[in-house]
């Protein structure tokens, strides 16, 4: 019995040793994921801003965890090119690559032409409810002036395209490449009558997917997004500390 109590309590120590939870998946390795997720959030809605310096302790302190997992989140994200690393001098948020934007932004727009005429083909009258359940989200959002709600509709709106089209996976990719893009995008949105433009522009993307329009769908959203390219000028001179023009 004292033997089979040692057993258990040895497998008890090397579980708590290497962090093991019950559904036997590592602690740090969940801390990590978590604050990977917060960190990413806050650098792509620019709360916190290109250049700012990133404290490993204060970030590790705020969590409740060790500076292991924080130091693997920031890893991941310097991989992404959202932060940069200076041994000898810290890490910071990177500024916006400009050099890396006009090619995201064509990517995309390929991407989701496609996605767009797809979805004229093959919406149902449900679907296209649940489009315009969401661009209502975002005039409201653009009454409230609320550029957060406005930006995760407008998420939505897109990734809710792909869906309908039946290439969700679309999406996923165009998310992993358009990462700076969204950067960029956030400082476009204080703009005085932006949200409103975007707004009138998805509005044409819908109805032509509502009309099983594949052409015009497509036209309309590579319009939608080319727009994005002709901004990046002004924006970067509205906001130039944002801003690497390293090529």
């Amino acid at each position: 019995m004292a033997v089979r109590a040692t057993k258990k309590s040895e497998a008890a120590s090397r579980s708590t040793a290497v962090g093991i939870r019950r559904n036997g998946r590592p602690r740090t390795a969940t801390a990590s994921s978590r604050i990977y997720s917060d960190l990413r959030a806050e650098l792509v809605s620019l709360q916190r801003r290109p250049g700012e310096a990133i404290s490993e302790a204060e970030i590790a302190l705020s969590h409740g965890v060790s500076r292991t997992p924080v130091r693997e989140a920031i890893l991941r994200l310097s991989d992404e090119g959202l932060v940069e690393i200076f041994p000898q001098s810290g890490i910071f948020v990177s500024r916006i690559p400009l050099a890396a934007l006009p090619e995201a932004i064509i990517i995309r727009k390929a991407l989701e032409e496609t996605t767009a005429r797809l979805a004229a083909e093959r919406a149902t009258s449900s679907q296209i409810l649940t489009l315009h359940s969401i661009l209502e989200r975002q005039r409201e959002a653009d009454v409230a002036g609320d550029r957060d709600a406005f930006h995760h509709a407008d998420e939505t709106f897109h990734g809710t395209v792909a869906e309908v089209a039946r290439y969700p996976g679309i999406w996923t990719l165009i998310q992993q490449v358009k990462v700076h893009v969204d950067r960029y995008r956030r400082l476009t949105l204080p703009q005085r009558g932006r949200m409103a433009q975007v707004i009138a522009q998805h509005e044409v993307i819908l109805a032509a997917i509502e009309r099983h329009d594949p052409a015009g769908a497509g036209a309309a959203m590579a319009a939608h997004l080319e727009k994005l390219l002709g901004d990046i000028s002004a924006t970067q001179h509205t906001n130039p500390e944002f801003f690497d023009e390293r090529p």
